[in-house]
């Protein structure tokens, strides 16, 4: 059956036979049949479905392709932050009094984690443990793997970051969609998905990639009530865009969570190439990770963490970060203006995306196309909720926004367009 699948005879969500129907046409015992449905189970490569029986598990057999950009089109497509509002780091690698380290050295930088720990802090977020990982999705990746096993439910955003759905499905793991409004994860639909067994849920409390939805006060206090009556689910947080989020940093973890972690990377604020992401959680959550790292990576490489501490103990980066927050913040909302006043529906409420619903993604993809604007089709972010566009505003002047919001409303309702010429 592995081979099968491997070699593409099994298609993922195809239904494999009851054991005792495999039993009796194979002629051996069921006993022998499910225990080679556990040894597929346990590697990920089929998942058990209750009474629906067992099928092939729903893993992505390659990544998407990346986003493309034509040559000489206006990048709104890319999700990447604004190279002008990233720190010059030479200088402060010009300073780092870098010594060799061997094998044995420490896993995490001492001045890192106390800087993270500051932070984590004035957030109201426990930091009794910490480390340090390659980047949020890698924090989310171990974390989930110290906890879930081959074929166990995730509840995740719908939308939700492409690069966290697929990451659930690559691990053997099963996505359970929640909706998303302004606030978050709707209370009630987190709710269905633990009924319906998800073990773990991942969550992005501000900066949602893509529509830019954040905790608010309110709906924390909701949220809390409904995993109170699932002490034992594994909550993680992806706090990607840190200090230019641009909304507090609320999480629903508390000292009385069992299982959490909470990832804060530095790849929108202080750059993409720097793959590091400070990880605070229950104090079991983390040890495991930390051995998980031991045997593997090792550790991320002190360089890094020393650069990352010394960038953040910088005063003018402090004063840059500030002023990123502020420049992506009146970015998005000029674009958000500019398309209300042309009455086309989007939502953006932190972060540097906009989600504009649309009835036919291609379609809208292409003719933003023509006009010169390279978008992200919604497809990626989705698993069944409707149609949408993401615009990365990151990069957008301003003034751009209203002949940004001419394009998307001509090709978002063109045949009206074409009547009124």
């Amino acid at each position: 059956m592995e081979r099968a699948v491997f070699t593409g005879r099994l298609t993922p969500g195809a239904r494999l036979p009851t054991v005792r129907g495999l039993a009796g046409s194979l002629g051996v015992s069921p006993a022998t049949v499910n225990a080679a449905y556990q040894g597929l189970r346990d590697r990920g490569v089929v998942t058990a479905d209750g009474r629906r029986g067992t099928a092939v598990a729903h893993r992505p057999p390659l990544p998407h392709a990346p986003l493309s950009v034509p040559a000489g089109s206006v990048d709104l497509a890319s999700g990447d932050p604004d190279p002008a509002l990233l720190p010059d780091v030479r200088p402060v690698l010009a300073r780092l009094a870098y010594q060799p380290r061997g094998y044995r050295a420490d896993q995490d930088d001492a001045s890192l984690l106390r800087a993270a720990a500051a932070q984590f802090a004035a957030d109201g977020i426990p930091a009794a443990a910490l480390t340090v990982v390659g980047g949020a999705l890698d924090g989310v990746e171990r974390v989930l793997a110290t906890h879930a096993q081959a074929g166990d439910r995730i509840a995740v955003e719908d939308p939700g970051y492409s690069g966290v759905i697929e990451l659930v499905r690559a691990i053997g793991l099963r996505v359970e969609p929640m909706a998303v409004d302004r606030s978050g994860p709707v209370p009630e639909a987190l709710a269905a998905a633990l009924r319906r067994g998800a073990v773990a849920v991942v969550v992005t409390p501000r900066a949602h990639n893509p529509t830019g939805a954040c905790l608010d006060e309110s709906r924390v206090r909701a949220l809390r009530r409904v995993l109170r009556a699932h002490p034992q689910t594994l909550v993680v947080e992806d706090d990607h865009a840190g200090a230019v989020a641009g909304a507090p940093a609320l999480s629903l973890c508390t000292t009385r969570t069992r299982r959490w972690a909470v990832a804060r990377s530095v790849s929108k604020s202080l750059g993409p190439d720097l793959r590091l992401a400070v990880l605070t959680g229950d104090p079991g959550t983390i040890a495991r990770v930390q051995g998980r790292l031991s045997v593997g990576t090792g550790w991320v490489s002190h360089v890094l963490q020393q650069l990352v501490a010394g960038l953040w103990a910088d005063r003018d980066v402090a004063a840059l970060l500030d002023r990123a927050e502020a420049a992506y913040a009146e970015r998005r909302a000029a674009l958000l203006a500019a398309l209300a006043a042309r009455d086309v529906p989007a939502v953006g409420w932190s972060g540097l995306n906009v989600w504009i619903p649309v009835a036919d993604e291609l379609s809208v993809v292409q003719q933003l196309a023509a006009s010169g604007y390279a978008v992200a089709a919604g497809s990626r972010y989705r698993i069944g909720s409707p149609p949408a566009v993401r615009i990365t505003s990151a990069r957008m002047a301003v003034r751009d926004a209203p002949k940004v919001a001419a394009a998307v409303q001509l090709a978002t309702a063109p045949r009206r367009h074409q009547r009124s010429g």
